[in-house]
């Protein structure tokens, strides 16, 4: 499989092949050839129906059915390769070549990468194209740059400041206190601050201990599984107890969320009822919903279990069977290939749950979480010894 974009006689090309065809898409305008001028270029596919637009000018091309996931096994690469026998005869009409020019601000699945020195794991014959040491977005927060004597210096927006306009003049004296994030609030000239697990208090300078754990919105915890390599992943478990009077939230989420391959299982609500997600490979998710009238948004404590045998899934709710559903009876994808990490109650601060599960899931967890077992482990998650922000001590009070 690949996905390439390239230029052939001043047009943009964008080509993929998901594993049966290759589909070609080429602008309808040239690119001119002007070292002032940048262009615009979004390109991509959905399924099997690819899409490129330049400067505004936008073309689609639907392919016939076929494969619809793109599977790839190597970096990604920009402005040419490390050898090109990497490089696909399909991916291009002639010989490959690298790129001359510039290139900036490239965002892939919602991510821009960062096209630094120090950020991509390697590269050769780039140089800065800005010319000058300011570069792109060397000034943070809208700050402007000027070229100085001695290097550079940011004209930084009133509400911020640093040598990069870093920081906000809200946080420029906060008390937060032990890896707490500081999170300015310009409506009050003010701060709060967000903690990390393991701390409490305004200022996050009170050490907590608990084995329930309260996530009270735009919290998370996030486990790396120790024992990852060694499980089998064509039969996973999970299982929880939890409590919420909410009707929407993101319980579990076993898989790395980083981009739309990823496969994971997960377990959250949905206008009050149990929902259950399974995606073993090419981005089929499965949702699996509780159809009869649920209680589980009642401030009550429920027990939920999830199991995978291969593509059979089981969900049990306080020890009923609700659901049992064989979500590929072919059995292309039978294992839950997640990475060792899971998620609780929603994802790092800044990252949006109903972004990162594309909408599978609207909100974060509020309520309380605790004897989370993974697989047939005879010990329990010690959710304190995870990362995360914003989760309190549940062992007491609502």
């Amino acid at each position: 499989d690949f996905l390439c974009i390239s230029l052939l006689n001043g047009y943009v090309q964008l080509r993929y092949n998901l594993g049966d065809k290759t589909v070609i898409l080429q602008s309808f305008q040239k690119v001119r050839a002007n070292r002032n001028m940048w262009h615009s270029l979004k390109a991509g596919r959905v399924g099997t129906e690819g899409y490129l637009d330049l400067d505004g000018i936008n073309m689609t091309q639907k392919a016939s059915p076929g494969m619809n996931a793109l599977d790839t096994h190597t970096d990604f690469f920009v402005g040419g390769v490390s050898s090109l026998s990497l490089v696909n005869s399909m991916a291009v009409e002639n010989e490959p070549t690298g790129f001359t020019g510039c290139i900036r601000e490239v965002v892939v699945n919602n991510r821009e990468l960062k096209l630094t020195v120090t950020d991509p794991k390697g590269g050769a014959n780039v140089g800065d194209c800005d010319g000058t040491v300011c570069g792109y977005t060397v000034c943070k927060n809208n700050g402007t740059c000027k070229v100085t004597n001695s290097g550079f210096s940011c004209s930084c927006p009133k509400e911020w400041i640093g040598s990069t306009c870093e920081q906000s003049i809200y946080c420029s004296q906060n008390r937060c206190g032990s890896q707490a994030l500081c999170i300015p609030q310009p409506t009050s000239f003010s701060y709060i601050c967000v903690c990390a697990l393991g701390w409490s208090g305004k200022y996050c300078d009170r050490k907590i201990k608990f084995f329930i754990a309260k996530f009270v919105g735009n919290s998370y915890i996030k486990y790396t599984d120790p024992y990852y390599g060694k499980r089998d992943l064509q039969n996973s478990r999970v299982s929880l107890n939890f409590t919420t009077n909410q009707a929407e939230g993101l319980m579990v989420w076993m898989g790395k969320g980083e981009d739309e391959d990823n496969d994971f299982l997960a377990i959250g609500l949905a206008n009050r009822t149990l929902k259950v997600v399974i995606n073993l490979g090419e981005r089929i998710s499965v949702p699996l919903i509780h159809s009869k009238h649920s209680t589980c948004c009642d401030d009550r404590w429920h027990f939920v279990t999830v199991v995978q045998n291969q593509t059979c899934i089981k969900v049990y709710l306080d020890e009923e069977l609700i659901l049992f559903e064989d979500i590929d009876p072919d059995r292309k994808y039978t294992a839950l290939n997640y990475g060792g990490i899971c998620y609780f109650g929603g994802f790092e601060i800044g990252r949006k749950v109903s972004i990162v599960t594309a909408g599978l899931f609207q909100k974060e967890f509020i309520g309380k979480i605790k004897d989370v077992v993974l697989f047939q482990d005879s010990k329990k998650v010690q959710l304190m010894k995870a990362e995360g922000y914003n989760v309190y001590n549940g062992n007491y009070g609502k």
